[in-house]
């Protein structure tokens, strides 16, 4: 029942019709699959190949071990009240202190695994653990619920707008653990155990790693799953972006202002609506009538264009028969190939759209020979991916059919392989400076070079809180390139007290943040349709005085960029995001878990920025084992391990330099 595999680096577990494979993958992680009757290997996932490590496997019929490293795993043949199922367990391999377990549901069934079939080989897939009384569970992606510690939740595997599905955590127990599977589902971190569920799916498949200390366990994660690349210097700068320029003459008109005003700015954005039709993925002549001179005279002003380039195609687009015919766009299993309402220009109402399919290679290149064609020849080099998730309407992923198979088992990967498109065919110019700015991601999507912005949240105090939290967690979750529309982008009135208020805080947040980009649809604002621009959203937009704090800003930000780029590095070598909870770098600070509104911008830097409108003041943590020199004032706090109360005029943002770094992080 329990064996080894012929080439001795695996534990074969077979119990009825059930067989897992155990096997080490990388260093100090085991991979394990489950499947009815063998496994297979065609199931869509984010693992790379590993690097060869040493393992110790044996097995004596009814029990066997897997040694990779730190991590231990033990399968064990166990009577039941129905017969007899396997258990697995891992440990840690020099203590024996275990990690996590899995659990039955029942003493007499379903047990720790359940697949209940649904036709062809797919049925629902559950997966039971242990809990554990204590534990903090982060990462999973990035979530609008505003908490930083996800025990306790349960959350939808899924992709939507301002949700990022990421199944990958990291545990205070010190282990990391990846859901293997982009399919539909949920986790339940709840008192009694944990559940992994994939709605419809044909075998199990997840990875646990260990390490010690949680950048170990970062680091082993972005080796199981790819690292980012390295950040271009250009993209360490600001970003400037509302909801659209309509013409090239407003775009450059903004970028001309910045210079004249002695404003850094290092990317402009061509939003939606730039092209004739959804779809044809190229400028609109009659409103963008010289791109190449336009992208001419920028890059003489210092500034990168980007161009919004979405997945959805028209049924006007010049590009939909090919597209259609070639088998090339997102299927259905009922019904009509279309899947979200547009207002197209030249249509006075809404039609339906289709989507390409980037799990289809072909359909890859055809998106990537068509952007070069149109942009990249043009001198265009960033891409913003929005609506990558891809935004359905009504949202019933498991009604879409892709290449790599039903929409049910696969959707989760959309981002992951829309990223992949770009990345191929950006590295097929030997062109390697690869930024893609995407609204969802997936496990691994780091490797392509995509950036996570927040999606469309609200322009309040609230939706600034949750930005902290749920930047942290897709950090941890291994997506190191982030960031928010700085103001938020539902709303915002430019000539309000109290929005200029929340849009300077939120400037000082967005300084340390891994990208730093403003962006919104500003009041007054219109009906959806390619007429829409959206109110005024410069950074001259707010007032004099609000527009003094967004300089100091910008100014810090442009201090900050070798320090910026020292960390990105970092990131790409070791895994390691730039922005990150404290418990990163001082696990052994019981507080350190538990602070959620505050974080370490690389090694040097602690940022506890201001989150309630009038604060005069916040509480601050300076984790123990390292002094603290207050960035502001330079006094010196040589006794970490408790909480200070410290000054916040509007001037400023708390920010705190570790045993003495040389960071210029003074205002002025």
């Amino acid at each position: 029942m329990i064996s080894i595999s012929d080439d001795g680096r695996a534990l074969l577990v077979s119990v009825r019709h059930e067989v897992l494979r155990i096997e080490p993958w990388g260093a100090d992680s085991l991979r394990v699959r489950v499947g009815q009757h063998a496994i297979r290997d065609d199931v869509p996932g984010a693992l790379v190949p590993p690097k060869p490590a040493p393992a110790w496997v044996t097995a004596d019929g009814r029990a066997g071990s897997v040694i990779a490293g730190a991590i231990t795993g033990t399968a064990e043949v166990v009577a039941t009240d129905t017969g007899i199922d396997a258990r697995l367990r891992f440990t840690r391999t020099d203590t024996g202190e275990e990690l996590l377990a899995e659990r039955a549901a029942h003493f007499w069934w379903p047990g720790p695994r359940l697949f209940l079939p649904s036709g062809g080989g797919y049925g629902r897939l559950e997966q039971r653990f242990a809990a554990y009384d204590g534990e903090r569970i982060f990462g999973l992606g990035q979530r609008t619920h505003g908490r930083l510690d996800q025990k306790g939740m349960v959350l939808d595997l899924v992709q939507r707008n301002a949700e990022v599905s990421v199944p990958f955590l990291l545990s205070s127990r010190g282990y990391g653990f990846l859901w293997n599977l982009p399919a539909v589902g949920r986790v339940e971190l709840a008192a009694n155990g944990t559940r992994w569920v994939a709605d419809s799916a044909r075998q199990i498949d997840y990875w646990i790693t260990t390490g010690d200390s949680p950048a170990a366990i970062l680091g082993h994660y972005a080796d199981a799953t790819g690292h980012a690349p390295m950040l271009p210097a250009w993209a360490s700068g600001f970003w400037q972006s509302k909801l659209r320029y309509r013409t090239q003459d407003e775009l450059l008109a903004v970028v001309r202002e910045h210079h004249a005003r002695g404003l850094p700015l290092a990317v402009v954005v061509a939003d939606f609506f730039h092209w004739p039709h959804l779809g044809d993925w190229r400028f609109d002549e009659a409103e963008w009538p010289d791109p190449e001179a336009m992208v001419r005279e920028l890059d003489e002003l210092g500034t990168k264009l980007m161009v919004s380039i979405w997945p959805t195609v028209s049924p006007l687009s010049e590009n939909f028969a090919e597209l259609r015919d070639r088998g090339l766009l997102v299927g259905a299993e009922q019904g009509l190939a279309v899947h979200a309402p547009w207002k197209d220009k030249g249509f006075g109402t809404e039609m339906p759209v289709a989507l390409y399919d980037p799990t289809h290679p072909e359909a890859r290149r055809f998106l990537w020979d068509t952007v070069k064609r149109n942009y990249y020849d043009k001198g265009v080099r960033a891409w913003w991916l929005d609506a990558c998730e891809p935004e359905i309407q009504p949202g019933h992923p498991h009604n879409l059919r892709f290449h790599a198979g039903p929409g049910a088992e696969v959707v989760n990967l959309y981002p992951q392989a829309h990223a992949r498109a770009f990345h191929e065919g950006q590295l097929a110019e030997d062109d390697d400076e690869v930024v893609l700015l995407g609204r969802s991601a997936w496990a691994g999507s780091q490797r392509f070079g995509a950036a996570v912005w927040s999606g469309d949240i609200p322009a309040t105090w609230d939706s600034l809180r949750a930005q902290v939290r749920a930047g942290l967690n897709l950090a941890v979750a291994g997506i190191p390139w982030w960031t928010t529309d700085i103001g938020g982008f539902h709303g915002g009135d430019p000539e309000s007290p109290e929005y200029r208020e929340l849009i300077a805080r939120w400037f000082q947040y967005g300084v340390f943040c891994p990208l730093f980009r403003l962006h919104g649809y500003r009041d007054p604002r219109t009906g959806f349709g390619p007429e829409m621009t959206g109110g005024p959203n410069e950074v001259w937009s707010y007032g004099p005085e609000a527009l003094a704090s967004i300089e100091d800003s910008l100014r810090m930000r442009e201090r900050l960029r070798p320090y910026v780029l020292d960390q990105m590095r970092v990131a790409h070598e070791s895994g390691v995001p730039p922005m990150r909870p404290l418990f990163v770098d001082f696990p052994d600070d019981e507080r350190a878990w538990e602070v959620d509104d505050q974080f370490l911008f690389g090694p040097d830097l602690l940022v506890a920025p201001v989150l309630h409108a009038g604060a005069e003041s916040r509480h601050v943590h300076l984790p123990a084992g390292s002094a603290w020199t207050d960035a502001a004032t330079g006094e010196r706090h040589d006794d970490g391990g408790g909480s200070i109360e410290v000054p916040t005029p509007r001037t400023r943002i708390p920010v705190f330099l570790r045993d003495d770094a040389d960071v210029p992080v003074h205002l002025r």
